[in-house]
């Protein structure tokens, strides 16, 4: 359901409904008939993808900027030290307001965003060594079982996905210099605090926790420094369908203060968008048929740290999927596109998982792990509402 300012919810929600007209009512009760199939093949599964995707905008490029440990009512508040995001940005898109993380700690919420696949305990202890993942099967949906943190090249993810169908993906990581940098194969993690000058984290670089991507010249390729995006966002052709971008451990949210003496935190979450977002917002890929979703990985607020929106169940590998609770708590979604209207909000439950088979959607692809859980909400016309 999408939403205007915020005066009388409940009345202006009616009134909206009456105002949608019949075709559009017909949209969305195909979409909601598709994204409540239970398919299990992988040729069911993309017919249903196609399906959805068949009612929504044709968005050819996807952005997402992850951020950190922030719950929805320190950023998206009244009292928000990160007033670009919350207030100048907020009046250009549509506000998630039900958006959350799947798991705690960090690293097992990015590997959600790509891959489907739930935590287990050295993920959820954010992957202090760089261990190979030690499986002992597979379980419904599409979960490998086991402990470890580099899962093998049987996994797949949207990055594998993409290029099987001739699609491109791009990851955009702050301060990792080298591309496609991670720690040695068994050894300890040096990059879990910053250093003056490197301030690059592997644990929120996706990426490079698949044997398939790292394996693969592509990681070279296409997991790069953000310092190449402005020049990738030049042109259409050079921009790439998906990319996920991170900023380093100050900028992302995460220090406060920072170790070369930024204050971090939200104040150097909001200096960092202002820099990097106009770049993506005028980007002739962005104009077309772009969209940028904004959120964050995790809350750290006491009073959602233990909340999940989305059944998130136990899944193969963990008591819990997190330290503290069932999900990762509510953190909210900002998303700007042209096929987006700006000042509304979505009161509809969102999580990591959602956002992977959304992006999945928009490219026509199988949904995988647990982006295939039944019932899953995905993007639909309250998040591309710019026709209502």
């Amino acid at each position: 359901m999408t939403l205007t300012t915020p005066r009388n919810p409940s009345a202006h929600n009616r009134r909206a409904l009456r105002r949608i007209s019949a075709g559009a009512l017909a949209l969305l009760g195909a979409a909601a008939l598709v994204y409540g199939i239970n398919e299990t093949s992988s040729v069911a599964n993309a017919r249903t993808a196609t399906a959805a995707a068949g009612s929504l905008p044709a968005v050819q490029h996807v952005f997402v900027i992850n951020l950190e440990n922030k719950g929805y009512d320190e950023t998206w508040g009244p009292a928000s030290l990160a007033p670009y995001l919350a207030t100048t940005l907020r009046s250009q898109g549509v506000l998630l307001n039900q958006y959350f993380g799947t798991a705690h700690n960090s690293q097992p919420n990015y590997v959600a965003q790509i891959s489907g696949q739930g935590p287990n305990p050295q993920m959820q202890a954010d992957c202090q060594n760089y261990s190979p993942f030690v499986g002992t099967g597979t379980a419904a949906p599409g979960q490998a079982v086991g402990d470890g943190c580099v899962f093998p090249a049987s996994v797949p993810t949207i990055a594998s996905q993409l290029t099987s169908v001739g699609k491109s993906w791009k990851g955009y990581m702050e301060d990792m210099g080298t591309a496609c940098r991670h720690p040695a194969i068994g050894s300890v993690d040096d990059t879990q605090k910053a250093k003056v000058g490197d301030q690059y984290a592997a644990r929120h670089n996706p990426f490079v926790y698949f044997a398939g991507i790292t394996g693969s010249p592509d990681c070279a390729t296409n997991d790069v420094d953000l310092s190449a995006l402005k020049t990738d966002l030049a042109s259409i052709r050079t921009t790439a369908n998906l990319s996920m971008i991170t900023p380093n451990l100050c900028h992302d949210g995460h220090d406060s203060p920072c170790v070369d003496g930024q204050p971090g935190g939200l104040v150097s979450v909001d200096a960092w968008l202002k820099a990097w977002v106009p770049s993506i917002t005028s980007s002739p890929a962005f104009k077309k048929d772009g969209v940028l979703i904004i959120t964050f990985d995790e809350s750290d607020s006491p009073q959602s740290d233990s909340s999940a929106c989305c059944g998130e169940g136990p899944g193969p590998n963990s008591a819990l999927p997190g330290i503290a609770g069932l999900g990762g708590g509510r953190v909210g979604a900002l998303v700007l596109s042209p096929f987006v209207k700006g000042d509304t909000w979505s009161t509809t439950p969102y999580n990591h998982y959602s956002l992977l088979a959304s992006i999945e959607d928009t490219f026509h692809l199988p949904y995988l792990g647990y982006a295939g859980t039944p019932g899953l909400n995905r993007f639909g016309l309250d998040v591309y509402n710019a026709g209502l």
